[in-house]
């Protein structure tokens, strides 16, 4: 089978976006929505990335010359009110996160609903802007959220693994992600149970992260790291990126933009061309097979 090449801008071999999800708070907040515990471990360790780790990304950033995309949940920008307008004075791009980070097994269409109306609002309020691009808390994805973002005018979603370069899907463009190029797998430890195993080495990860990027050079992949300021704000993590980024952007056939930037190349130039079906209804007749 004569499989399609992606086509990249200016004849790029393939492409590269540094993404953040801007977690903080969120996931705190709404894994304990019935009733907020007295302890302060977790929760102080996540507000590392706020305070401290966030700024040690973006001047590490603006050393090697990138813009990122940075996916907000709209209660981290109601507590620190000082971030959104922070990025886009970087020249960054925002993009919506959920307002608690909600998770998608343990919400409702309706209450998913809400959580987007009132990011959007809260986003346009403390920038003037309306974002394109929505992320999903723990990527994961139902065509009934793909229709609300695509009936609130949203141009693409970053949540989905269906190629390693952008597609369409639901109506919306997809901007993948990929699940060994983010850092939670590797550098999440909060202690405790089943969080005992020691986290990896940054040297380690930037390893395994630099052969990724190198073989899927080959398959023109879009390379979509994923980090977390709280997680990646860490000393030996940022100098990790930064060894990893600026190796990468200096690379002459590799476009390296935004998610936004990377949603608007595929509608110019690939519209049409990678579509998945969103539906579920063609899986659900094949469980009906030999009944």
């Amino acid at each position: 089978m004569d499989r399609p090449r992606y086509i990249w801008p200016q004849g790029k071999r393939s492409a590269a976006c540094f993404s953040v999800d801007v977690d903080a708070e969120a996931p705190y907040l709404w894994a304990n929505r019935a009733g907020l515990p007295q302890a302060l471990g977790q929760l102080e360790q996540r507000r590392f990335g706020p305070r401290e780790g966030i700024w040690r990304i973006l001047d590490m950033l603006d050393r090697i010359g990138i813009k990122g995309s940075f996916f907000v949940p709209s209660v981290v920008a109601e507590l620190h009110p000082e971030l959104l307008p922070a990025l886009c004075d970087r020249g960054h791009e925002i993009g919506l996160h959920g307002h608690l980070h909600e998770l998608v097994s343990e919400t409702t269409d309706d209450r998913f609903k809400a959580a987007l109306d009132r990011s959007l609002r809260v986003f346009h309020a403390q920038t003037g802007i309306v974002p394109t691009g929505f992320r999903s808390p723990a990527w994961e994805m139902t065509p009934a959220m793909l229709a609300a973002l695509k009936d609130r005018g949203l141009r693409y979603d970053s949540s989905l693994m269906g190629y390693d370069h952008p597609y369409q899907i639901g109506g919306l463009v997809q901007v993948p992600v990929q699940w060994q190029i983010d850092d939670a797998i590797y550098f999440k430890f909060q202690g405790g149970g089943a969080d005992r195993w020691p986290p990896e080495t940054a040297r380690a990860v930037e390893a395994g992260w630099r052969d990724e990027f190198q073989a899927g050079r080959g398959f023109g992949q879009l390379f979509m790291i994923t980090v977390h300021p709280w997680i990646s704000g860490r000393a030996q993590r940022v100098a990790m990126l930064e060894r990893l980024l600026a190796d990468i952007a200096a690379q002459d056939d590799v476009w390296f933009a935004t998610a936004g930037q990377i949603a608007d190349w595929h509608l110019s130039a690939n519209e049409g061309r990678f579509m998945a079906e969103p539906g579920l209804d063609h899986l659900a007749a094949a469980l009906e097979v030999g009944a």
